[in-house]
């Protein structure tokens, strides 16, 4: 098998490429149905106003899903991005709020936290060889534990940072959030990087075989470095969005998003296996969860039973991949 063959066998099937096409096709359905559905139990689902509270608070899990798309296309995992975010959002704080650096300092202090985290986390999965789940978890704990340290366990609060909370909530286009904007920004960017370049097709082409990659002279330990590099990028992006939202740093930010983030990748066609991902389809994932959380909320329904809802919503997309993946093999 030649180095060719194997980049470009994740794209050389259309029944594939349609088969992705539908499946995303079905999840941006569902989404459409959630929005009928809710707006007709209670018509302020579809006021503006909440439509764009909803979308800016699914900017932060579609960026983490987005990252996860890079690593989970590789048959990979990271727990990191719920952690790791607080770590980002603690380390971009401290230049700002101790030393009073300008806002750009701590934008590029926060990016360059979350590419060495998933740098570590590259090196330790696919040099060092533990597994991923194990490996991201025990990363998962650092990120925390140093968190806490560089802050004190406190919140570190950012209203003293002129122009920072712009960042998420400031309006260039009135009635947007700029969150919204970096989202679409970077979901493009991202889709570019997975679609039309070597970096996607040699990150689906190791999840879809591995071995025979790294056999046609791939070195596969760079790209699932890489990978797992790109996937940090996000995190600390999702870091800095959520510093900006909050306009503050609590000590508690972060639980439970990785699973989230993780969620949306899947519910949005992302495989779990490897050898599939779509950007497009992550960020449907996100404002799908968004909106059924959202939805549910202006029904009344208490935050146990949106997590009931939730968790069947995620065993019915991977029942869904397993089906589909089953009838492949």
């Amino acid at each position: 098998m030649s180095l060719t063959s194997v980049a470009e066998a994740p794209k050389t099937s259309a029944l594939e490429r349609y088969k992705g096409f539908v499946q995303q096709g079905m999840v941006l359905l569902v989404l459409v149905l959630l929005f009928v559905f809710f707006s007709v139990m209670n018509p302020n689902f579809l006021t503006w106003g909440n439509v764009s509270s909803l979308l800016l608070a699914s900017v932060v899990t579609a960026t983490q899903a987005i990252g996860l798309t890079f690593v989970i296309a590789t048959g990979g995992i990271d727990l990191t991005p719920g952690m790791g975010m607080l770590f980002c959002m603690v380390v971009l704080a401290v230049p700002m709020t101790a030393w009073g650096a300008p806002v750009w300092v701590g934008v590029v202090v926060g990016l360059l936290a979350g590419a060495l985290l998933g740098t570590v986390n590259g090196v330790l999965i696919s040099v060092i060889r533990m597994q991923p789940m194990i490996a991201t978890l025990a990363m998962m704990l650092v990120c925390w534990g140093f968190a806490l340290l560089f802050a004190g366990a406190k919140t570190l609060s950012l209203r003293d940072v002129p122009g920072f909370t712009n960042i998420a909530m400031g309006q260039l286009l009135p009635g947007l959030y700029n969150g919204v904007i970096i989202l679409v920004f970077i979901a493009i960017v991202a889709g570019v990087l997975m679609n039309k370049t070597v970096i996607g097709r040699y990150a689906l082409a190791i999840g879809s075989n591995k071995e025979a990659t790294r056999i046609s002279g791939i070195n596969t330990q760079r790209w699932e470095v890489l990978a797992y590099t790109i996937c940090g990028v996000f995190t600390g992006i999702s870091g800095i969005i959520m510093a900006a939202y909050l306009n503050s740093v609590p000590p508690n930010t972060g639980q439970s998003y990785e699973m989230y983030a993780i969620a949306a990748a899947v519910i949005g066609g992302t495989s779990l296996r490897g050898g599939r991902a779509s950007v497009f389809g992550a960020v449907i994932g996100a404002v799908t969860i968004r909106t059924i959380y959202n939805g549910l909320t202006i029904l009344g329904f208490e935050d146990a039973w949106q997590k009931v809802v939730l968790g069947f919503v995620i065993l019915i997309a991977v029942f869904v991949d397993i089906r589909r993946r089953g009838g492949e093999e």
